[in-house]
C-alpha cells in the first residue's frame, strides 16, 4: 500500500492524473515508501486505539502491486441500487446520482452530533492518496488507488460517548435516483452497514472521495465512501448519508438479508468458504486477459493480517465471518 500525504492546498483532485504517470509515480515512491511513511505512521499512532499497533511504514513496503486501470476499476462495480450487472453502475448512476448538495448525518452516542454539508464534513481533514487491495465476496478482486482520509478523523471529531462500541453507516436511498433495477427479492432500503468502533478507529479505514486523482465517480459512491481493505467489499459502503453511534451491534444490509451467508464481520478468510463457492482463490480484474481476470490465491484478511489481525485475538473467524 502507497501512502502520500496530501494537503487540501495541493491541485485540485479535478486535475487528472494519466494513468501511465499515475503507476509510474507509485513505481517511484514504492522505491522510497519509507520516506513519506513515517508522517502517516505518527497520523495512525494517533488515530489507533490503544495497543493497536500502525503499521504505515511496512505496508507501504511491501505493497508492489500496480493498480488496476481507471476503465477497469469504473466498469465492473457492485452497485444494486442502480442495477444487477457489474456494467449497470457506470451506465445509470452518472446520470442519475445527484452529488451536489451532499448532506452527511453524525449522530447517535456521541457529544457532537451535526448534519454536515460535504465540504465542511471533508475540510477539516488532510487529504491522502492510498492504493488498496479490494477484495469482494464474490471472489473477484481489484487493486485500487483511492483518494480519502482516516475515519478516525470524524469518530474523533464527534466524540462518541463511553456507551458507544459500533458505527453504523447508511447509503442514501431515493427510488426517484435509485430505481433498484431487476432486485428481486427487495432489499429493505437504505444499504446499511456498519463497524466495531476499534475497527472504524483503525488507521487503513479510509473515507473515500476520490480514486487515480479524480473525483470519486457515481458508480464507485460518489461522493463519499468507505473502504476497509481487510474485509469482504460489501462492507465498503458507498454513497453515505449518515453515520451513527451505537452500543450494540447495528443491523447490517446483507447480514440480515441472507445470515447464513453474510456475516457482520466479513474479513476476508481465504479458510471459510461462502456457502455457494470457495474463497481461497480470487479473480483478480485483468482486462488484458483472455477471459478478463487472472486467478490469484487469497490472502488471509486481504494481505493486511499485520496491521489489523491484533484486533481479533481470542475470537473464532471461522465462526464470526
Amino acid at each position: 500500500m502507497i501512502i502520500r500525504i496530501r494537503n487540501n492546498s495541493d491541485i485540485p483532485s479535478s486535475e487528472i492524473t494519466p494513468e501511465s504517470a499515475y503507476i509510474n509515480r507509485r513505481k517511484f515512491l514504492g522505491a522510497s515508501a519509507g520516506i513519506g511513511a513515517a508522517a502517516f505512521l505518527a497520523r495512525g499512532a494517533a488515530a489507533a486505539p490503544s495497543g493497536a499497533p500502525a503499521h504505515a511504514a511496512h505496508l507501504a513496503a511491501r505493497q508492489d502491486e500496480e493498480p488496476n486501470t481507471f476503465e477497469e476499476i469504473t466498469s465492473y462495480n457492485n452497485f444494486y441500487e442502480f442495477g444487477l450487472d457489474k456494467k449497470d453502475p457506470s451506465k445509470y448512476a452518472p446520470s442519475r446520482l445527484v452529488t451536489e448538495p451532499w448532506t452527511v448525518k453524525v449522530d447517535g452516542l456521541c457529544n457532537n452530533p451535526a448534519d454536515y454539508q460535504l465540504e465542511d464534513f471533508i475540510k477539516p481533514s488532510t487529504i491522502e492518496d492510498r492504493t488498496y487491495r479490494l477484495r469482494c465476496v464474490e471472489a473477484w478482486s481489484m487493486v485500487v488507488p483511492w483518494r480519502g482520509f482516516p475515519l478516525a478523523d470524524v469518530i474523533r471529531r464527534a466524540e462518541p460517548t463511553a456507551a458507544a462500541k459500533y458505527v453504523s453507516f447508511a447509503t442514501l436511498w431515493d427510488p426517484e435516483q435509485m430505481p433498484e433495477r431487476r432486485w428481486r427479492p427487495v432489499i429493505d432500503w437504505p444499504y446499511r452497514e456498519g463497524l466495531r468502533l476499534d475497527e472504524a478507529l483503525h488507521p487503513l479505514s479510509l473515507l473515500v472521495t476520490g480514486l487515480y486523482g479524480k473525483d470519486l465517480p457515481a458508480q464507485n459512491g460518489a461522493p463519499l465512501r468507505l473502504i476497509v481493505p481487510w474485509k469482504y467489499g460489501f462492507k465498503s459502503i458507498k454513497s453515505i448519508v449518515g453515520i451513527t453511534f451505537t452500543e450494540d451491534e447495528p443491523p447490517t444490509t446483507w447480514a440480515t438479508q441472507s445470515p447464513r451467508e453474510y456475516g457482520f464481520y466479513s474479513n476476508v478468510n481465504p479458510d471459510v468458504s461462502h456457502p455457494r463457492w470457495s474463497q481461497a482463490t480470487e479473480k483478480r480484474i485483468d482486462s488484458s486477459k483472455l477471459f478478463g481476470y487472472r486467478r490469484i490465491d487469497t490472502q488471509f484478511l486481504n494481505g493486511y493480517a499485520d496491521e489489523v489481525a491484533h484486533m481479533y485475538e481470542g475470537m473464532d473467524l471461522q465462526k464470526h465471518f
